[in-house]
């Protein structure tokens, strides 16, 4: 997700100097070409420092060696006010409106901007400070405005819906006609049909909204961290790896508590050292530290932004025409509805809680033979059953740790199989600056051995980095810019103590497949306009190309290549990989439930109407829990509403259900794999050309279908998850 827009009344009346710009109360645009000068020439203003020209590094990198913070703030705000004189130039532009003059020139306008906000959002993501904290909470509401002052400029929407209306004499291309459909859809999605008051009451909500996102976001880092569990006691660590403990040890180190162990938290309610940690009543105090971060009635509880923020979209929604926010947010994705994502999710419940119970009946059984006097709760859930694993299959995950050295799993795994598949290949390089020692940058080589795309690699949890992993581009592929991708993914994998060997989990592993998908998506991009390039698609198709390339892990001509022992380089044992392979599907019941317990608490609170008013956060909860039909007590969502990052801060608000809808997409297309062929460079060009290439250029329906050659269906989902 990216903050890209506009701002204060003072920049938008510096940015009015710009010359031949009418009044908002223009008269229609006329068939006839007006009387105009014999020569439009609006002055624009002119930028100044680091980010007014591109970079001169390779690809237009960022170059973060001369980069300061002090930058940010000056060239947000020149950007702001460039990028609206360009668009009142447009939309002033006497000349009649052409695909040309006015959709190519909206596309060129605010290269200042799209250049520091990139870089800007990166780095409060990834490297966040106070001052960077400061200028995103100040600009934040300009940017916002500047969205406004653009989407509801009468003039500009007139030529818009002027090329709009002829949009079948105009003689475009296919990605043209994309470009004027989709511009024009977000122009009325952002309020351009609204007139007088309304348009003045959607600016308040939306700068609002702005607000209290960028607050959300501030306040859940600092919950997060400051929520880490103290440890004075090494006993209760007992469970924990060597390496882990170390960890420990240097996190509370790095707070000016040596001599004891802080346990970072992760940003979802179940920890990873949860399944390890053998007294149970750290067990317990870690899961309380996770569930009750954000709500511990400090200066970093969430539930009052979060209320008034589901009351302003759902405010929004209303004012735009909609019922409710999920219904407005869902128009122009894959699925079209709330409707159609809550019945795809449906479907599965039945089955979904039926396993859930019987995962349960499992964990108890184990726990009575174990002598304990409790049921399972959801602290014991993880630890019990990865035990549970261990006596079905014979299989520990920390077994496989010595074999997923983090470097070896980028190089010869990830990278692999994109040789294999796309034929990409890649070389680590260390002249491109990066805004932190432990980011790795390397050069993506194309088939023909020509230059495709940089790449960044973040992978370790730092105090000042969000929780999770993702996907963003400092640089977007363009034929109008003629501008190659530069891609970053970025991760919060545990860092090894000094000495310690960087091993990643399985799921650590898996994530960082997952999260170069979403890198190959941006790559592999063959667009001309940057509005449709890349990973520039709707929320419930962005997550296919991640989730598919979660696939090719564990092929096993990629497993072998990468999985092999850090010390001896010895591959991982036929009988390790059997029981990898036989454990894949142990505890589905668990895993798929915290994510669609999510997604549906999600669609709950964006269903909601503007008249329902504000909501009690913990009551609203409970209750949507309560209606699911699935174990929550025991299976809780894999976020809680007060830190539920994606939707209340993440760009993700009614779109939590696209990992479940784009999850059906991944085994769907490899389900088409399997029939035709398997891994091949021939079906992996065909989904290269036809899916990684396209970006949003076309309808994502008929975008998959002339993949596929049919439309996605559910069943290979059901039956990979164990549930048919």
């Amino acid at each position: 997700m990216r903050k890209i827009t506009l701002v204060s009344l003072t920049a938008l009346a510096l940015a009015g100097c710009a010359a031949a710009v009418g009044s908002s109360d223009q008269a229609p645009i006329a068939e006839a070409t007006p009387l105009a000068p014999p020569v439009y020439a609006p002055v624009i203003p002119k930028g100044t420092g680091i980010f007014a020209e591109r970079s001169t590094l390779p690809f237009h990198a960022p170059d973060f060696s001369k980069i300061k913070d002090s930058d940010f703030l000056p060239a947000i705000e020149q950007g702001i006010a460039i990028k609206l004189a360009e668009m009142e130039a447009i939309a002033g532009d006497p000349a009649l409106p052409t695909f040309e003059n006015t959709l190519v020139a909206m596309e060129q306008a605010g290269q200042m901007l799209t250049r520091t906000t990139y870089v800007f959002s990166a780095l409060t993501a990834a490297n966040t400070n106070d001052t960077l904290d400061a200028i995103d909470k100040e600009t934040s509401p300009k940017l916002t405005a500047l969205d406004d002052t653009i989407y509801l400029n009468d003039k500009l929407f007139a030529r818009v819906k002027y090329l709009y209306e002829r949009k079948d004499q105009l003689g475009l291309r296919a990605d043209q006609q994309r470009l004027l459909q989709v511009t024009y859809d977000r122009f009325v999605k952002n309020g351009a049909t609204l007139t007088g008051d309304a348009k003045e009451q959607l600016k308040t909500i939306n700068g609002r909204i702005s607000t209290l996102q960028t607050e959300y976001g501030q306040k859940l880092t600092a919950a997060t961290k400051d929520a880490a569990l103290i440890i004075s006691d090494k006993r209760k660590l007992a469970g924990l790896s060597a390496s882990d403990i170390a960890g420990a040890a240097k996190a509370a180190e790095d707070r000016g508590l040596k001599g004891k162990w802080v346990l970072v938290l992760q940003n979802t309610t179940q920890q990873p050292l949860l399944a390890s940690l053998k007294d149970r009543a750290t067990r317990k105090a870690l899961f309380e530290a996770s569930w009750n971060r954000a709500q511990r009635g400090n200066a970093h509880d969430t539930r009052a932004l979060i209320a008034e923020l589901a009351q302003l979209r759902a405010e929004k929604a209303k004012l735009l025409g909609f019922p409710d926010f999920a219904t407005f947010t869902m128009s122009d994705q894959m699925a079209k509805n709330p409707t159609t994502a809550i019945a795809m999710m449906q479907q599965m419940v039945p089955a979904l809680a039926a396993q859930e119970r019987k995962e349960a009946g499992e964990l108890n059984a184990l726990i009575k033979r174990s002598g304990g006097k409790f049921t399972v709760q959801p602290w014991d859930w993880t630890f019990y059953s990865e035990r549970l694993r261990k006596e079905k299959y014979a299989f520990d995950e920390s077994e496989t740790k010595p074999y997923f050295e983090i470097t070896n799993v980028l190089e010869n795994g990830v990278f692999y199989a994109a040789n294999q598949l796309y034929g990409l290949t890649f070389k680590k390089r260390s002249d491109i600056p990066v805004y932190h020692p432990d980011v790795t940058v390397y050069t993506v080589y194309d088939k023909d051995g020509s230059e495709l795309a940089l790449f960044y690699f973040d992978p370790w949890k730092r105090d000042n980095k969000q929780g999770g992993a993702w996907m963003s581009n400092f640089v977007d592929q363009s034929h109008l810019f003629g501008t190659k991708p530069v891609v970053f993914n970025v991760q919060n994998s545990p860092k090894p103590a000094p000495g310690q060997p960087a091993l990643v989990s399985f799921s650590d592993a898996e994530t960082m497949f997952h999260e170069f998908g979403h890198a190959l998506h941006g790559m592999l991009s063959d667009q001309t306009y940057p509005s449709l390039s890349g990973a520039n698609t709707a929320r419930d198709f962005v997550e296919f190309p991640s989730q598919f390339n979660e696939y090719w892990m564990t092929e096993p001509r990629v497993f072998a290549n990468f999985a092999k022992h850090y010390q001896t380089g010895a591959p991982m044992p036929a009988a390790l990989v059997a029981k990898v392979q036989a454990a894949a599907k142990y505890g589905q019941g668990f895993a798929l439930g915290e994510v669609i317990t999510a997604a549906m608490l999600d669609q709950k609170w964006h269903a909601v109407g503007a008249a329902a008013g504000k909501q009690d956060v913990d009551a609203f909860e409970g209750q949507a829990l309560s209606q699911l039909g699935l174990e929550t007590t025991l299976v809780p969502p894999r976020y809680r509403t007060s830190y539920f990052r994606h939707i209340w801060g993440g760009g993700y608000s009614a779109g939590y259900y696209a990992y479940v809808w784009t999850e059906m997409l991944q085994h769907d297309a490899y389900q088409w794999f399997v029939d035709n062929g398997g891994m091949t460079r021939a079906n992996g060009q065909r989904f290269r050309d036809m899916v990684l290439s396209r970006g949003s250029s076309i309808d994502y329906p008929d975008m998959y279908r002339a993949f596929a050659g049919r439309d996605p269906s559910i069943e290979p989902m059901l039956k990979a998850r164990g549930l048919k």
